[in-house]
């Protein structure tokens, strides 16, 4: 099993969360982030002065898969989160160890 999150832009979630249900995803957590990448933020004006926003927001999305779901879950995320620009996010796969469902117990594949 693989953990995957992935940050994206936030007007891209719904198109994100469509993609990984049509995909076979049943689940997945959500988060409200905020960071930079290599375009270290930007300038904005407000009532005539100039400030710099290092911060971005951005969305974190993270999902657990079988090993045999990883590739399809990242080109779903690539294909419906990508808009061609400068801070369109990134893609983290680990290994998930362990998966164990609280209420019944469940482990691993079953649990997911």
């Amino acid at each position: 099993m693989k953990k995957i999150e992935a940050i994206i832009k936030p007007f891209k979630l719904d198109e994100v969360k469509d993609a990984l249900i049509a995909a076979g995803v049943t689940g997945m957590t959500v988060t409200e982030v905020r960071g930079f990448g290599r375009q270290r933020g930007h300038t904005e004006l407000y009532r005539g002065a100039e400030y710099v926003v290092d911060f971005l927001p951005k969305i974190k999305v993270e999902v657990v898969v079988p090993d045999n779901m990883v590739e399809k879950v990242i080109k779903s995320i690539i294909d419906s989160a990508k808009t061609g620009k400068v801070g369109d996010g990134k893609i983290f796969i680990y290994p998930a160890e362990r998966v164990i469902r609280i209420r019944t117990g469940e482990v691993d594949e079953d649990a997911i």
